[in-house]
């Protein structure tokens, strides 16, 4: 370009940037895609001192967000890809080209390109300074690009980066950010029973607010709730899910839910039918009907481990051909639903191999009393707890 030629050659430096500017106005007042790009390769040129091409491509990587969506995604991914080999000198304007290209892809749902871009950044870099709340915020926002993307993975492997950051932080919108991606990666990674927790702890924050802004509305309240009940569900039964779902079961809050009905029967331990497990299944996201190792998906997996734990309320003993045509299930899976749940301590029971028979044990008075008074207990806990949130009191942690 012979006008790029003409401006290098000027003795002044302050009339050079002014030249520069200006001709990068002009290019992109035009969208003037190969314009752009060449000034990109001059920059990088010999003919530029550093100092000039500094100043000139952080104004470049400012004035290009005012470009259409197609034309800023090609220009930025030619800036991105033409600096890369020098980086160093250029991180600036290289994270303002990454943060306005994300947003740019993040927009058109291109989850996780937006977060390869975003995890481009170099956080540790020994050439600036840059704050750990810059760092956290980051971080959480490429696993959460991961996550709308379905990659727990890498999504787990960003957030584990901000679990060192966020104790310093005193942000409290980045820590219910944080605290949600944590969920959701559970809720991925189907660790049901830790997901549940967490989405409950996130759905009693209440009406927060920070900076003047709303941080949690009543509706985040309600997802957050409805998402703690169906990784409840799903999770394997046993003593741990049962105080979960009792937390649940007891907040008045659930009642209003759609699932509650379904909840219910599996709080009151009573036998899940086709048609209700038919009914939950059409509000369950796409890793959450999952087939498991044994071809079932995690939901009949966690049906049938539900009944079966229900049957303990019905039944002294039951043959397992009984057994697995209560359960739709073959007579030699029931005994190894049975045999898993009762190594993992989360049924009492025996089988009898030779007469193919289960016998359960029914739990003694004095343990079923001791478990209900300390529901009892919880119960009321939770609720002198909800009063003094109501009335702006701060719990005090130790």
């Amino acid at each position: 370009m012979a006008s790029l030629e003409s401006i290098a050659s000027l003795a002044d430096q302050k009339q050079k940037v002014e030249q520069y500017r200006n001709l990068l106005g002009s290019l992109v007042a035009a969208s003037d895609v190969d314009g752009l790009q060449g000034l990109i390769d001059h920059m990088l040129s010999e003919s530029v001192p550093l100092v000039v091409s500094r100043q000139i491509l952080l104004a470049f990587s400012q004035d290009i967000n005012r470009l259409p969506p197609d034309t800023n995604k090609a220009v930025a991914t030619y800036a991105l890809e033409r600096i890369q080999p020098r980086v160093v000198s250029y991180e600036e304007p290289v994270t303002t080209i990454r943060e306005q290209l994300a947003a740019t892809l993040e927009a058109e749902e291109d989850w996780a390109k937006a977060a390869q871009v975003l995890a481009g950044i170099d956080l540790d870099s020994g050439m600036r300074v840059l704050d750990n709340e810059y760092k956290l915020r980051q971080n959480i926002k490429i696993a959460m690009l991961y996550l709308e993307d379905d990659d727990a993975v890498n999504a787990e492997a960003f957030i584990k980066k901000a679990a060192s950051l966020i104790t310093s932080s005193k942000r409290e919108d980045l820590e219910l950010q944080y605290k949600s991606c944590y969920a959701r990666i559970l809720d991925s990674k189907r660790r049901f029973l830790e997901a549940a927790t967490r989405y409950y702890e996130l759905s009693q924050v209440g009406g927060r607010s920070a900076g003047g802004e709303q941080v949690v509305g009543s509706d985040d309240l309600d997802e957050a709730l409805a998402a703690a009940v169906t990784c409840c569900i799903l999770a394997a039964a046993g003593p741990q899910r049962s105080r979960v779902l009792a937390n649940l079961y007891k907040d008045a809050r659930v009642a209003r839910l759609p699932s509650y009905g379904f909840l219910e029967k599996v709080y009151l331990e009573r036998i899940l039918r086709p048609e209700e497990v038919a009914a939950f299944a059409q509000g369950l996201r796409p890793h959450q009907k999952a087939v498991t190792a044994d071809g079932s998906t995690v939901l009949e997996r966690a049906v049938v481990e539900h009944n079966l734990a229900a049957a303990g309320r019905l039944y002294l003993n039951i043959y397992f051909a009984e057994l697995g045509a209560l359960l739709g299930v073959s007579a030699d899976k029931a005994e190894a639903v049975a045999s898993r749940m009762i190594a993992e301590n989360r049924l009492q029971g025996t089988i009898d191999q030779v007469e193919g028979l289960l016998r359960f044990n029914a739990g003694s008075e004095e343990l079923l009393q001791w478990d209900e008074q300390i529901r009892g207990i919880c119960g009321q806990l939770n609720g002198i707890l909800d009063r003094a949130a109501a009335k702006g009191l701060k719990l005090v942690e130790a």
